[in-house]
């Protein structure tokens, strides 16, 4: 936890510096990227949200995506995490919206993707997608590299 603080923290000072704000969606990292975030005293300047977002009901509820809505995506992969990453800023009118999805393990998820599957996106002023394969089946660890990679790639769009 305290490697994703220190990730968090230089977040932080760039969004603190900006005067910007960033609201996120995340599965697979089970709410690691919110805490890590919210770790940070201060947050209250930045960070405007999130939702954990694991289960179809969540994305009915929380992100207000129909089925009929998900019409082209599949979760665990990179449309649907630019769609949530998108749905967050909108939702929270912020400058930034993160998102992650995958699959922590032991074992992978319905859609074929093995355990260490992530797919993550930024969209904001500067905006990314990508995914992760981790080729292990180690829950948390896998929990916290999902997390970690997100805020890296989140970081890199405020450095760039």
């Amino acid at each position: 936890m305290k490697e994703l603080v220190g990730i968090a923290e230089q977040v932080a000072a760039k969004l603190i510096a900006r005067r910007q704000t960033i609201a996120v969606a995340e599965s697979s990292a089970g709410g690691l990227i919110s805490a890590s975030l919210l770790a940070v005293p201060g947050a209250s300047a930045y960070y405007l949200g999130g939702a954990v977002v694991y289960t179809r009901d969540a994305r009915r509820v929380l992100m207000d995506i129909s089925d009929e809505g998900m019409k082209g995506f599949r979760s665990s992969s990179e449309p649907y995490a630019r769609l949530l990453a998108e749905q967050m800023r909108t939702r929270f009118n912020c400058d930034w919206g993160l998102s992650e999805t995958g699959a922590a393990g032991p074992t992978g998820n319905r859609y074929g993707d093995a355990a260490g599957h992530s797919c993550m996106a930024v969209a904001g002023p500067a905006s990314e997608v990508m995914t992760l394969e981790t080729g292990d089946n180690d829950r948390f660890g896998n929990m916290q590299v999902f997390a970690a990679t997100a805020l890296k790639l989140l970081l890199r769009k405020l450095q760039g």
